[in-house]
């Protein structure tokens, strides 16, 4: 009888302890995760019953109503790949605190930057997490998105090139990255004197369209600053535009027009 009732409790303590599971995956970042663990429905013990560590039992103190998971001393490296479950029995929810720390940060540094052909290629060390990296080019009074090649993330150097087109004159690129903080990491300046011919543009009569000298970056604008059509090309139709005035961005300049 004692072990039939044994087994019982054994089967019920299965059952509510396989209720759910919480699972992160990210990054290490160098920071611990906190949770807060509320009582079982039963109210014998706590919520969470095992907590893994990329399938490693954790050792830490879990029967308390709110607890750390320290993931110092697995000896991750920054950027390592960090998977957390939490299991945790039927009738309740834990709740972590702090879910983002595994969440890649944008902390990279640049060991060169330059130009290479029609590329921008530069260097990294320090990638705790696998980010896009965006080129930026400084045209028309701004800083505008040119390209974006996927970080690697991990410790080490890596090199990355993304294809590049320059405006006549004085060229600046820099290169950004952003995380899911918001937080913004962005690289020194790197400037490149182009002896590209200055772009000329001519408008045709009636509905005729813009011709560029040569292809170029542009941007359109109506009265009211409301971009209508961002592209790169020699010819710019405008043929379903009404009436009136209008902003042109191409090549470095800044120019009007009335339709």
């Amino acid at each position: 009888m004692r072990q039939l009732l044994l087994l019982f409790i054994l089967a019920f303590f299965h059952l509510s302890a396989s209720a759910g599971q919480i699972e992160l995956r990210g990054t290490y970042q160098g920071e611990n995760l906190y949770v807060k663990n509320p009582f079982s429905a039963t109210g014998v013990g706590f919520c969470v019953y095992e907590v893994t560590v990329n399938g490693m039992t954790s050792t830490d103190e879990i029967n308390s109503t709110a607890f750390e998971i320290d993931l110092a001393v697995y000896g991750f490296s920054l950027g390592e790949q960090v998977v957390v479950s939490i299991n945790y029995k039927e009738g309740c929810v834990p709740r972590v605190l702090n879910s983002d720390v595994l969440n890649a940060k944008a902390s990279f540094e640049i060991e060169e930057f330059r130009i290479q052909g029609n590329n921008v290629v530069w260097k990294t060390r320090n990638e705790t997490g696998a980010l896009p990296f965006i080129v930026e080019q400084f045209r028309w009074n701004k800083w505008v998105a040119v390209g974006q090649v996927d970080g690697i993330g991990v410790a080490g150097v890596h090199a990355y090139s993304a294809p590049i087109r320059m405006h006549a004159g004085e060229n600046r690129f820099r290169i950004r990255q952003t995380d899911s903080r918001k937080a913004s990491k962005v690289s020194a300046e790197l400037v490149y004197n182009s002896s590209k011919e200055p772009v000329g543009f001519s408008l045709g009569s009636g509905n005729g369209p813009i011709e560029f000298s040569s292809p170029t970056m542009y941007e359109l604008y109506d009265s009211y600053g409301r971009i209508i059509v961002k592209g790169y090309g020699k010819t710019l139709k405008i043929d379903e535009l009404e009436k009136g005035w209008y902003y042109l961005n191409y090549d470095n300049q800044l120019d009007m027009f009335r339709k």
